[in-house]
């Protein structure tokens, strides 16, 4: 998962500062750009199968996920697969169901405690709004998750942390989570890291950003208006207004 190195880690080497990620050009950050449906996709799956370990999403719903980048059907399927607790019952206890378009992510652990024991102690963030929570957004979630590299000679990583230059410090507590091939893709595409961390990243934006679309969308459209509007004014100001501009006021001496 983006794991608590997005969050946390112990600082071992002198700056605070990261290496400062590259700016690259993602598809939708165009002013007329949108979000690729289909990396969308693949980027829930690679949330599912890698980072829904260690990670939560508690303000995506499954009916988020309809008419993006999933069907009305393959959504409900896509919940039916998940364990949701529910209750109390009858008797007073809970108990678990599959899941409904209505229900939100699982989350992995049952509260923050939990979270912290499984993972030496650091919390792994909630990753709903964690494009527009760090400074950098794609580009550093992006590089983050393909940073991952030996420490340089002379910096001895603390046992359970790992070297990374993007994070605060070099030291975070997330092993590198992307590896070629860790995923399948049901279109046929190759699951190489990067591509892994593209994907990712664009389904966490849109996760962070749903109506993105929508709202550039409406701009669009917004815009639109005003350029009629004001083509309308100066029309209405050019000849509406001529006679009164252009008229001439004589006094003649009636003596």
């Amino acid at each position: 998962g983006i794991g608590a190195g997005v969050a946390t880690g112990s600082v071992v080497l002198a700056s605070d500062d990261g290496l400062h990620p590259a700016h690259y050009p993602w598809s939708h950050n165009g002013l007329m750009d949108s979000f690729d449906a289909a990396s969308i996709r693949r980027g829930y799956h690679v949330y599912k199968n890698v980072c829904a370990s260690c990670h939560s999403m508690n303000y995506i719903a499954y009916r988020n996920l309809v008419d993006v980048c999933f069907t009305l059907d393959e959504a409900k399927e896509l919940a039916a697969e998940a364990d949701i607790e529910d209750g109390p019952n009858d008797e007073g206890e809970m108990f678990t169901r599959p899941g409904k378009l209505s229900d939100y992510f699982p989350a992995p652990y049952a509260n923050d405690e939990a979270a912290r024991y499984a993972n030496n102690g650091a919390l792994p963030p909630d990753l709903s709004l964690i494009i527009k929570a760090r400074h950098g957004g794609d580009d550093y979630v992006f590089s983050l998750l393909t940073g991952f590299r030996d420490p340089p000679d002379g910096v001895n990583m603390r046992e359970g942390l790992h070297y990374n230059p993007y994070f605060p410090g070099g030291a975070i507590g997330m092993a590198r989570p992307l590896y070629d091939g860790g995923v399948e893709y049901e279109d046929g595409t190759e699951a190489t890291t990067s591509q892994m961390a593209k994907d990712v990243v664009t389904f966490l934006h849109w996760a962070s950003e749903p109506e993105h679309d929508e709202r550039k969308r409406m701009g669009l459209q917004f815009m639109a208006a005003w350029s009629l509007l004001i083509v309308f004014l100066l029309y209405h100001k050019r000849f509406r207004w001529l006679l009164i501009k252009n008229r001439r006021i004589e006094y003649k001496d009636l003596n």
